[in-house]
């Protein structure tokens, strides 16, 4: 666990539906953390998650998959930060004394991250940092995750990216187009987003029904129209 703080800290996590956080909360579970909510934040102009373009209604749902209680806030991105101090303030009072984030080594989004929960009184949480990042992509699939790309940068992934399955052949494809065009593997730098449906702390799973790709500001989308939550 790439923190100071003592398991048992009651903490918040960082949402964004794919397999960084979901895979940073799975770890800060086993590490002995208790988590309190999941914090999605949501872009006001367009009425979807932030980075990962997803409906805040599906993101909600697999929250309730999971069984774990989400908080969604609406903002810009020039009110990221600000919206992002004022819930975690909020969920001080509740109890929360960290917040758990799925970053991997991007020093930049490290350096923000401790100076926020420097400013906030938090503990920075970083289950993932330093980790070899095809490391971490195989032991998502070992540990029984399940998820899918959403997102993909056309300058690198084509169309045929959206809905593949985070799988070994998955790996294996990245790490050629790594060679060629020196992507990161996790798609850390915007290469890819995904989207988890199962995985060991679902109690339920996301069964998707219906969705349409579309090309938006050099990327694909996969737009999940319907969607429901099943038993495993």
């Amino acid at each position: 666990m790439k923190s100071n703080s003592t398991p048992g800290l009651m903490v918040a996590v960082s949402w964004g539906g794919g397999k960084d956080s979901c895979f940073s909360l799975y770890r800060a579970i086993l590490s002995g953390f208790q988590p309190f909510c999941l914090l999605n934040m949501i872009n006001r102009d367009v009425r979807k998650s932030m980075s990962h373009g997803l409906d805040p209604g599906l993101i909600a749902a697999q929250a309730e998959a999971i069984g774990i209680p989400i908080i969604q806030r609406e903002v810009t991105w020039d009110t990221y930060e600000e919206e992002l101090k004022r819930a975690v303030e909020e969920l001080k009072q509740e109890g929360v004394g960290g917040v758990v984030f799925g970053d991997i080594d991007l020093q930049e989004h490290k350096d923000w991250i401790e100076r926020v929960c420097g400013e906030l009184g938090v503990t920075p949480i970083l289950p993932l940092w330093g980790d070899e990042p095809k490391e971490i992509l195989s032991s998502f699939i070992d540990a029984g995750f399940e998820g899918i790309v959403v997102t993909a940068k056309a300058e690198f992934l084509g169309e045929k990216w959206l809905g593949k399955r985070v799988s070994r052949e998955f790996i294996r494809e990245l790490n050629r187009l790594s060679e060629e065009f020196n992507i990161h593997i996790c798609g850390e730098k915007g290469e890819y987003h995904t989207f988890v449906t199962d995985g060991p702390l679902f109690k339920r799973r996301i069964k998707i029904i219906d969705s349409k790709r579309e090309l938006r500001e050099g990327y694909w989308l996969l737009d999940i129209l319907r969607y429901e939550i099943v038993g495993k």
